[in-house]
């Protein structure tokens, strides 16, 4: 298994926190990082996503 780089390491309370029920729930700081929408209608989506429609609010 190959180590993470320290640039690609997740940062709890910065990328990522866990739900009272245990879940990880990536932030909007953590998707606006990876760049794109991964259109699964995550909590925090930075880009307006809409599971319902399936598509992207401007």
């Amino acid at each position: 298994m190959e180590k993470q780089n320290n640039e690609n390491k997740l940062i709890e309370g910065e990328d990522f926190y866990y739900t009272p029920e245990g879940y990880k729930c990536f932030t909007a700081k953590y998707h606006l990082k990876k760049g794109y929408c991964c259109k699964n209608g995550c909590r925090h989506c930075p880009y307006g996503f809409d599971k319902k429609t399936g598509t992207l609010k401007k």
